[in-house]
């Protein structure tokens, strides 16, 4: 079904409000709002509101759906040279760091055959040095024909930091200046690189409240604990600037978790997901976008205490691999079922939980779970054979397929818990320490923690198993650094700090788990126990 489409967008200083019709994008009439920004063009006027929606569209990542607003723009001028600009940059996805060359190559070489013919069709200097920008990124200069991924991105951010510099009053080529500074440092999270993108970003979204780039671009400039606050505005806002991205919408959710705001995060999610099965765009309910929406709701559950919810998805998920399951899908399945076990502790019930018979799970998140249980349950013999076949991935999703490093962590994990069941305590604790050493020395990423047992954590659990409390409420704090307001971490510093005698600390960490699980599951084992010992209002 056809939709209405409404998008004010500002051209040549005007203020445009724009209703469409025939915008295939959605599955029943409603209106979308995607922000407001000024991009003046010498296409032809009836093509520039295309170009507009091409480029709203892809400020919120929503590559698919620009990419089809940018076609529809050289239809209806097909010299349309900042079209063509804009489709070939849809084949970019510099904060996912993937690149399609060769389909950006393609369109560019639509426009024309060489650079010279790509230049002739862009009317102004400003658009010529766009459309070189995008030659840099995709290898199509003598100078970057050759290089690699990484090395064209670094040549390309050094273009836009030129155009941004050549017309600065340009808030778009500051905006993607912005964000090419972001996709360089995106691999390694150079916390330099993100601040600096983000002074380059700010004056944007000073000047104009609605653009969505410069909302979406700060929040991933600010997306880690100790900077989420300075992103909170920006949370609070896109998710009402670009209505009809269901990228918007969950983006927000990356600083309610770095701040530990399961409500909203849980909200923002469930939006995005709406949003995203209206598509009739690309894979529509079972797009990479919608799996990843899934991945942060299941764990927001968790944390609220939704238990049964929680169990429902898994349920869910679970059965959609009988049903020609995608590879994106059992790589998700395996990293919720290792949430679910650790945040419930249902040490017994995981082997109830296994992927239908013949269904390989990729990454080693699956096979981490089911070891621990096994080590839990005094299985030793079957954690190892598990243990065995934890690999780092190669290719996929970069939020469940982990390095090596990382895979070398979660058997520091397991080692440290099958010593402790072979009655070597300090050799657990050596073990685990090495673990937290290691897992802090590595950049930050984002969302939920990436080993499934937060490192400082599980060294607080067996800390309280052994009896010291009071080295236990240090490893709780400091994983609370890192992973505010994590439910299992609180609940540890709650007890470990009734334990030492220290009624402040233990009254705030159970005051803030009864205000987390305000509406959780009667059935939640602790949740007698922290509104009991909680602050009173």
């Amino acid at each position: 079904m056809l939709a209405l489409l409404r998008i004010r967008v500002r051209i040549g200083g005007s203020l445009l409000l724009l209703v469409f019709s025939s915008w295939p994008s959605f599955t029943s009439a409603e209106e979308v709002f995607l922000g407001e920004i000024e991009f003046p063009s010498s296409g032809a006027p009836d093509a520039q509101p295309e170009f507009i929606r091409g480029v709203l569209y892809m400020h919120s990542f929503e590559y698919d759906l620009a990419a089809v607003a940018f076609r529809q723009a050289q239809t209806i001028d097909p010299d349309f040279a900042m079209a063509y600009w804009g489709e070939a940059m849809t084949y970019h996805h510099s904060l996912w760091r993937r690149q399609s060359q060769q389909a950006a190559q393609d369109v560019l070489n639509r426009l024309g055959d060489t650079s010279d013919e790509r230049a002739a069709k862009a009317q102004t200097q400003r658009e010529k040095e766009y459309v070189r920008a995008a030659e840099i990124l995709f290898g199509m200069t003598g100078k970057t024909k050759d290089l690699g991924k990484l090395e064209r991105d670094i040549h390309y951010r050094n273009a836009m930091r030129r155009l941004y510099l050549a017309y600065p009053d340009d808030h778009e080529a500051r905006a993607f200046f912005g964000l090419s500074i972001l996709g360089v440092g995106s691999a390694n999270r150079d916390y330099a690189s993100y601040m600096q993108a983000a002074a380059v970003l700010t004056p944007v979204w000073d000047a104009n409240r609605l653009h969505p780039g410069a909302a979406h671009y700060l929040i991933h400039s600010y997306d880690d604990p100790v900077h989420a606050i300075l992103g909170l505005p920006m949370a609070r806002a896109y998710g009402k600037i670009s209505v009809g991205a269901a990228h918007a919408q969950h983006m927000t959710s990356h600083i309610y978790v770095a701040l530990g705001l399961w409500d909203d995060m849980i909200a923002a999610n469930l939006t995005a997901l709406s949003v995203e099965s209206k598509k009739t765009v690309g894979e529509g309910a079972r797009s990479r976008e919608a799996w990843h929406h899934r991945y942060w709701l299941h764990y927001g559950r968790l944390q609220q205490g939704r238990l049964e919810d929680a169990e429902t998805m898994l349920r869910t998920t679970r059965e959609r691999l009988g049903n020609d399951p995608l590879p994106r899908e059992r790589a998700y399945y395996g990293a919720m079922f290792a949430r679910y076990i650790f945040d419930t502790e249902k040490w017994d019930d995981a082997e109830n939980w296994l992927a239908p018979v013949g269904v390989d799970i990729p990454g080693p998140h699956y096979n981490f779970a089911r070891a621990f249980a096994a080590t839990k349950l005094g299985q030793l013999d079957k954690a190892r054979k598990l243990m065995a076949d934890m690999h780092p991935g190669r290719h996929g999703n970069s939020e469940i397929i982990l390095v090596a490093e990382e895979v070398a962590i979660l058997q520091l994990e397991l080692d440290a818990i099958l010593a402790l069941s072979e009655g070597d305590h300090e050799k657990a604790l050596e073990l685990l320490r090495e673990a937290v050493t290691r897992h802090t020395s590595m950049p930050f990423r984002y969302g939920p923690p990436r080993i499934s047992k937060p490192t400082a954590e599980l060294l607080g659990d067996v800390l309280m198993e052994l009896g010291r409390a009071e080295q236990a409420s240090l490893a709780y704090q400091d994983q609370l650094s890192r992973t505010l307001l994590r439910t299992h971490s609180l609940l540890g510093l709650a007890r470990a700090a009734a334990q030492t005698g220290d009624a402040t600390v233990s009254r705030e960490a159970y005051s803030a788990l009864a205000n987390i699980w305000h509406n959780a599951d009667s059935a939640l084992p602790a949740l007698a126990e922290a509104r009991g010992r909680a602050d009173t209002p």
